[in-house]
């Protein structure tokens, strides 16, 4: 029997329990009582890390093994010429309840460089000190559904060395002086290999001189959290900013920077490529990572949404990936953009399938068949073959849809 195609699919998503998650954030967006332990983020996407799978007419389906049954059909062929048969970005949502590690991400050159030379040296793909999980690079755009707080990016470097000289720590007049000369890369490096013990002194002291500063005071918390950490340094270096809930935050490759708390909707390229630099127990390779490092100072890429038809779009310069919010009341019609995962944040939501079974005398003459609706509750979400033309939605509440730019 052959079952029909529908090209609107259900997704059943997993939660990684990162140390950092939030109990109770995920939990409440899908109507559950809080977690017993920290859920960090919900993954839809076919990241062969932690893949979505979809509810088919024939059983339970991977998403990646759904693509590649039919590659055409699920990515159309725009993104299968631009990306190969495999869907380019993962969707998220993030829940910080503490802060996650200072980070970087490659560039596609520096990722399949990494990622090859790793192979070569046979490096296990599951081993805590590989860099390198996948051959791609990752930017990525953080939309907040409530107040984020985040670091990004370096300072002037003028700026950092004025707050540095403020704390009357005298360990750091090297590194304020260093930080006059502009010299953002070497100040970072210094930190990252200061000896144990000298770390840990220093750390400490400046921890003691933040708490005394009320303004201060978010660096003397993430003491505590990594004591000893140099990124407790490195952080004062950055930008602090806090996301109001419809803006996002976009960091390309390069640039450091760290979620410290809030739930927010993420994007990105279909990559878990992390280049640690503090704020973190886990694989630190100082020199990799002041490789990938960008030391330009500048200000976050805080991205506010442009209207287009239905949607709000969040513009970014990233190829793998376009992320929009869309505000239901009533009907609405989206355009067509490839394959596409559509989330529900709140109020319930219908997405319309216009499929017709396989081998059906409709699809060659008479009358097609009426769409068929698939209701969605907040913290649920849908895959939209790139075969399905527009999408249509009905209902009252909101929306995130993922696709690929034209």
């Amino acid at each position: 029997m052959t079952h029909p195609q529908p090209d609107v699919l259900p997704m059943a998503n997993p939660i990684r329990p990162y140390a950092w998650g939030s109990r109770a954030a995920i939990a409440a967006l899908q109507g559950r009582a809080p977690a017993a332990g920290p859920e960090a983020e919900l993954w839809m996407g076919a990241h062969p890390g932690a893949p979505s799978v979809l509810e088919t007419p024939g059983g339970r389906v991977p998403l990646g093994e759904f693509i590649a049954a039919d590659p055409r059909r699920a990515l159309g062929e725009a993104a299968l010429a631009a990306f190969g048969p495999r869907l380019p970005y993962l969707l998220k949502v993030l829940a910080a309840e503490e802060p996650l590690s200072l980070q970087v991400h490659p560039t596609p050159e520096q990722a399949a460089e990494g990622y090859a030379a790793e192979e070569w040296a046979g490096t296990p793909a599951g081993a805590p000190d590989r860099n390198y999980r996948d051959p791609y690079a990752k930017p990525e755009l953080l939309c907040a559904l409530e107040p984020f707080e985040a670091l990004c990016g370096f300072r002037d470097p003028a700026e950092s060395a004025a707050l540095l000289d403020g704390l009357g720590v005298p360990a750091l007049a090297p590194f304020a002086a260093a930080l006059r000369r502009g010299e953002i890369h070497e100040v970072v490096s210094g930190l990252l290999t200061l000896p144990a013990e000298g770390r840990a002194d220093l750390v400490g002291a400046v921890a003691a001189a933040c708490a005394a500063d009320a303004g201060l005071a978010w660096a003397a918390g993430l003491a505590e959290h990594y004591p000893g950490d140099p990124g407790v340094v490195i952080a004062l270096l950055m930008h602090r900013l806090t996301l109001a809930p419809g803006e996002a935050l976009y960091v390309p490759a390069g640039q450091p920077h760290s979620y410290l708390r809030g739930v927010g909707v993420e994007v990105m390229s279909a990559s878990d490529n992390v280049l640690r630099g503090g704020l973190t127990g886990k694989h630190i390779d100082i020199p990799e990572l002041l490789r990938i490092l960008s030391p330009k100072a500048g200000d976050p890429v805080v991205v506010r949404p442009v209207r287009q038809g239905a949607e709000e779009v969040y513009r970014t310069p990233a190829r793998e990936f376009r992320l929009s919010r869309i505000d239901v009341e009533g009907e609405v019609e989206l355009p067509a953009s490839g394959p596409s995962i559509l989330l529900t944040v709140s109020g319930d939501v219908t997405v319309y399938d216009n499929e017709v079974p396989e081998g059906s005398e409709s699809r060659q003459n008479g009358p097609r068949p009426g769409p068929t609706g698939l209701g969605l509750a907040p913290g649920a979400s849908v895959f939209v073959t790139a075969a399905s033309g527009p999408i249509r939605l009905s209902g009252r509440g909101s929306a995130f849809r993922a696709s690929v730019p034209a």
